[in-house]
């Protein structure tokens, strides 16, 4: 599996967590969009695509299956992030 795109979107909220979005597409042929971009006590971290459900619990609708894949994601979209940081605020 190669990623092959990343996009981020970086939000600046007061008192949030949310620190962005991510899009990544997934060997030129699949994408997975909402991937959210937050603030832990311990760093960043992605929160996968989830929905609401019945009893309200919210349940991943797409994820990484093992350890290997979680990283290749974190690595490529927090790498993106990091990068669009550097832009906020050079764009006029």
């Amino acid at each position: 599996m190669e990623i092959t795109n990343v996009r981020v979107r970086v939000v600046e909220k007061e008192n949030s967590k949310m620190r962005g979005f991510a899009s990544v597409t997934i060997d030129n042929q699949f994408a997975v969009h909402d991937i959210r971009i937050l603030e832990g006590d311990n760093g960043l971290f992605l929160a996968m695509p989830s929905k609401q459900t019945a009893p309200g619990e919210y349940r991943d609708i797409a994820h990484p299956i093992n350890a290997e894949a979680r990283k290749l994601f974190a690595d490529a979209i927090l790498a993106e992030y990091e990068r669009e940081l550097k832009n906020v605020g050079t764009e006029e």
